[in-house]
């Protein structure tokens, strides 16, 4: 599975707030710190094995550990339609 932003869904630095929001139409979301991390690295040409394979090397953190949080949060997303996939 590749993740993408959905239609109208990005990830947005809001400045006034100095915090990282994704914008979808009609809501918004705060990420926490290790959502942030999965979704810098959402861009629709990294699949999931190879959004693991970052966090893992950039967190020095066991593999399984970080594809089973990436999963859920992706599948997640997917669920609330601020993912497609």
């Amino acid at each position: 599975m590749t993740p993408r932003f959905a239609p109208g869904v990005r990830l947005h630095h809001d400045r006034a707030r100095a915090r990282w929001i994704v914008l979808a139409p009609e809501r918004m979301f705060v990420p926490d710190d290790t959502a942030l991390a999965i979704l810098r690295l959402v861009d629709g040409v990294r699949d999931v094995d190879a959004i693991v394979d970052d966090l893992a090397q950039q967190y020095a953190a066991p593999r399984d550990v970080i594809a089973t949080d990436v999963r859920a949060m992706v599948e997640d997303l997917v669920a609330r339609g601020a993912l497609t996939g």
